[in-house]
Parts: structure tokens; sequence; C-alpha cells
């Protein structure tokens, strides 16, 4: 409806909207916004759960993505509804926060949103069902703190639990115990204590694909791969027991900022000309010759000439590194990144066991090996096409920010819908000390939670009912780490299954699901101004209709 005018005691008109504006209001625009929000949540339902299925996004180029990591999803569609939006962000938030649980906050926040609606058409007020949400949300989250395992942060077997779980609901499941090792001995041997405190900074454990071979043939390197080639082919491939030189200069002759100009009137003095060039190249060369190192690793270019000396003197050369790469092999080798070549010393030297090139399908990498304490490795991840190496590294990327998540925080869950079946039996016993309508906004988030083991159940082909009478039977018993066993379609005990997760991320995903869910409660009108289109401009130039592109001058 379209409310643009207001009167007053006069019966004056009050032009309050521009023309075209649209707003609704009440009960029609929570609605609405409310629909929307399911709507996504419905998208990427079916994707939660070790047996989720997987989307395949189509972008406006014919790209292809298939996934069933919900950030990716959501990132991909395009969402035009302002409400639907707010769902995306809450993914958008919870993976650069905790970088796994997306799925999971997107469709809580969905299921909230759907029992809060119940409520309102009861006429409870949204702001009490906020209040109760709110309530409910800290309470939820002392309860998963209350049956949450401390462990040791650097704790390989329980770290190794928890990548793999990660890990089960993707693509590369059926590899994921021996992707989990990779991903847990990358991260164990590049954290770093700091008053007692650990840090994990998942950047330096670069992910590098190349499409080809099975997912077993990936490898951890500890080290970098660089995705270059060696500069000349005279230029040995492989150097054991490298001395790396790293350089943020370019090995060749400055060009002067100002416009020169050389006279030279014979050909005697082109020859100086260019003998000089060489000297001064020759130089160059030298110097690092001299410092003892026999691989130069350089983000600017190399001069032919120099690349000709470098050869001679048996040393590998790559240019036009990334500066990031750089950054990483200084972290990795120990060395340090030298920006003029007069600098250069033995110390600034980086180590490694071995510097090699190799041809990995039609591209040639330089692998960069075993490196003595590597502040920075590389997970070099392989798989059959394009898109499984792609859905692998999104996987990786989950299970290095889960398995970061437990290191920085070190207390754990059980998983498979578990701690939420817990949760929600806890809240609803809670909700009885309540007085007054709260009460009933705290058993509806109580039922909302349900939703994750439900989901897990429904795309496991169980039946949601006889799983939620089971869980609720068991879990009122004491049971408190029974869950659904997607993978044997039964309820059973999420902690014989190995199945565990960060408290770090159930507790971002309540967090994130609870405030996107109140936001849009809170929400009773929605005003959307008009969009602005150019006037179409009719033949002979005139503009139409007299001033008909100006959006009725009269209003104004």
């Amino acid at each position: 409806m379209s409310a643009t005018y207001g009167t007053t005691a006069g019966g004056q008109p009050v032009i309050i909207l521009k023309e075209g504006s649209s707003k609704t209001a009440g009960r029609e625009a929570q609605k609405n916004n409310i629909l929307a929000a399911k709507l996504v949540a419905e998208i990427v339902k079916t994707s939660i759960g070790p047996r989720g299925m997987d989307k395949m996004l189509v972008d406006s180029l014919g790209d292809v993505t298939i996934t069933n990591d919900g950030a990716t999803i959501l990132k991909e569609i395009d969402v035009q509804h302002p409400a639907a939006k707010a769902m995306v962000e809450i993914a958008k938030a919870t993976d650069n926060e905790v970088g796994d649980g997306t799925t999971s906050a997107v469709v809580l926040g969905g299921a909230l949103l759907a029992k809060a609606e119940e409520l309102i058409d009861k006429d409870v007020h949204p702001t009490v069902i906020v209040d109760g949400y709110k309530k409910a949300a800290d309470k939820a989250k002392q309860i998963l703190d209350a049956i949450s395992t401390k462990v040791k942060p650097t704790d390989k077997k329980w770290l190794l639990k928890v990548a793999k779980t990660s890990m089960a609901t993707k693509l590369v499941s059926s590899e994921s115990e021996y992707l989990a090792s990779l991903v847990v001995d990358g991260l164990l041997s590049v954290y770093e204590e700091v008053d007692g405190k650990i840090k994990v900074d998942i950047d330096n454990v670069t992910v590098q694909k190349k499409a080809g071979g099975s997912t077993k043939d990936s490898v951890l390197v500890k080290g970098i791969v660089l995705d270059k080639e060696v500069v000349h082919s005279g230029m040995p491939k492989r150097i054991q027991d490298a001395k790396i030189a790293l350089l943020n200069c370019p090995l060749e002759i400055e060009k002067t900022e100002l416009d020169a100009k050389i006279n030279i009137n014979n050909p005697e003095q082109i020859k100086m000309f260019l003998d000089e060039e060489n000297r001064m190249l020759k130089a160059m060369v030298d110097k690092i010759k001299e410092t003892g190192a026999n691989v130069v690793v350089c983000q600017k270019g190399i001069d032919d000439i120099a690349q000709h000396y470098l050869a001679k003197a048996g040393i590998l050369a790559v240019r036009r590194a990334k500066e990031s790469d750089l950054t990483k092999l200084a972290r990795a080798t120990g060395g340090r990144v030298t920006t003029t070549i007069e600098d250069l010393t033995p110390a600034d030297l980086g180590k490694a066991e071995l510097v090699e090139e190799r041809k990995v399908e039609e591209d040639k990498w330089v692998f960069i090996e075993g490196c003595k304490n590597p502040k920075s490795v590389t997970l070099f991840l392989r798989g059959g096409t394009q898109r499984i190496v792609e859905e692998a590294e999104r996987s990786v990327h989950d299970a290095l920010c889960v398995v970061k998540d437990v290191m920085v925080k070190p207390a754990i869950v059980a998983g498979a819908g578990a701690p939420e079946a817990e949760v929600s039996q806890k809240l609803l016993d809670w909700s009885q000390t309540l007085s007054g309508r709260e009460q009933l906004a705290v058993q509806k988030f109580a039922e909302a939670v349900e939703v994750i083991p439900l989901s897990i159940a429904e795309n496991a082909g169980m039946d949601p009912i006889d799983t939620l009478v089971e869980l609720r039977a068991r879990h009122s018993k004491g049971e408190k780490t029974v869950g659904v066993n997607a993978q044997e379609g039964k309820v059973g005990d999420a902690s014989e299954f190995e199945v565990f997760e960060p408290l770090a991320v159930k507790e971002q995903v309540l967090s994130a699901a609870t405030e996107a869910a109140t936001m849009i409660l809170r929400i009773d009108d929605v005003i959307a101004a008009s969009k602005t289109k150019a006037p179409p401009t009719p033949p002979g130039g005139g503009a139409p209709g007299g001033m008909g592109g100006m959006g009725g001058m009269g209003e104004y």
C-alpha cells in the first residue's frame, strides 16, 4: 500500500513520502519479513548434517559451484528481500567469527522466527518475545558451558576428532580422516604461545589447490609451494640444503625517473654502454653469490642477463613471487625479506632442506620443503576435478577454523544435535520458573533449538517425530550426549560414534541466530523508496508529456 499523504487539521494535504514509495506496516510487515527469512532457512536446511544434500549454484556468467557450505550458498545467490539479507549476514558473520556452523545458524534463525510467528498470532507482543529469546539465549549458553568438556589446547587426539566431524558433512567426507590429520599437523606447527595464551593465525597454513590425482594425493608441505617456475632453463631444478635470499627489489637496471637521452656517436660507445649494464648486473649476482645463497626468490623482475649469471653461478631463481608468499617464506625459513641487494648478508638467508621444481599436471611449481621450525606451512590439495578441489578447499577452511577455535577456547561438546536436544530439555524445565508471557517465548525458543537434530534426522531419511520423541525421552533420563547417528539412521550416543564440535561454534550459532531473529521481530514498518529510473526520451528529443520525467513537479 502507498502511504504518501497525510492531512492537517485544516484538511491541507501533507506529503510525507515521495511518489512511488511503498510502506508496509504492522502485522503485514512482520509476516513478510518472517516469511522471507524462513525461505532463506529452507534453502540451506537440506544441506545440514552428514546426509545433507549439496547445492549447484550457477552464476550470471555460467560458472558452477557445487557446495553444501551455508555461507558459500548464501553468498552466491543474489538475495533481494531486506529481511532475507539479514539472514545472509548471520551466515557471513558466523563464517568470519568461527568458520563453521553457518548452515546451523541460518536454520536456527528461521526456526526462531517461525515459532515467534505462532506467538504473534496469539497476540503476544514482539517485544515480549524478543526479551524472552534474549534470556533464553543467555541461559542456553550457560547450559552449553556446563555440558562442555574442557580439553588441552594442543591435544592432538581431540583436535583430530573435531576436524573429522567438521568434514564429515562435506563432499570430501570419505577422506575426512586423512585430511583432518593434515589440518591438525599444519596448525600444530604454526601456533604460538604468548603470555600463556595460544595464538593461531590460520593464514599461516596456506591452502594451494590443483585439480588432478585424488584427494588422497594431498600433502602437507613443511614450507611453501609457489605456483611459479624456475626462470631460466639453465638453472638447477633441485637444490638440497638450500640457503634462500628473499628479495623485494628487481634484479634489473633501474630506469631513470626523468626522460634521459644519451648521445652515442660511435659503435664503441654502444659497446661501453652495454658492457657497463652487464657489469652492474654481474655485480648484483656476485653480491648474492658472496652471501652463500643458492636460491633466490624475487618479488620483482629479473633481467635476462642477470638470469644468465645466476644460472652460471648454479643459483635457482624464481621471479614475480607474491608479497604474501614472500612474507610466509620468511616465517617458514627464518629468513628476512631485503629491499636492496647491498643490505643482503648471510644472516638474512632462509634455510630449507630442499627446493625443487616439480611438474603438477601441466604446470610447474616450486616446492620449498623441510624448513626447520616452520611458522608457515602449505596444504597442497588435489582432487579429481576442479569442482572437487574447490569444495575440498572450502571443507579444509572449515576444518582449520574449528581446530583453531578449540586451540583458542579449549572446550568441546558432543555433536550430532545432542547439545541442542540437551539445551531444549533444560530450557523447558527452566521456563517453568518464569512468570508471565516470557515463559511462552522461552518455551518456543526451546522448541526452535530442536530444529537442528530434526533437520539432521530428516536429511538422513529418518522419521522426525519418532526421532524427537526418543531424543526427548533419553535426555530427560540424563543422557546428555545422545544425538542423531545419521550414518546408521538411528538415535545414538554422539561420544561413541565420535562426533565433537567446538563450544565456540555452538555459542556463536546461538548468538547469531538469536540476534538476527530479534532484529527482524522488532521491525513493524518497511518503507521502501521508489526505484529511480531514467526517463525515456522520445524521438525528437523532447521530454515526454512536457515534464513527465520529473516525478510530478506539483508534489514539491
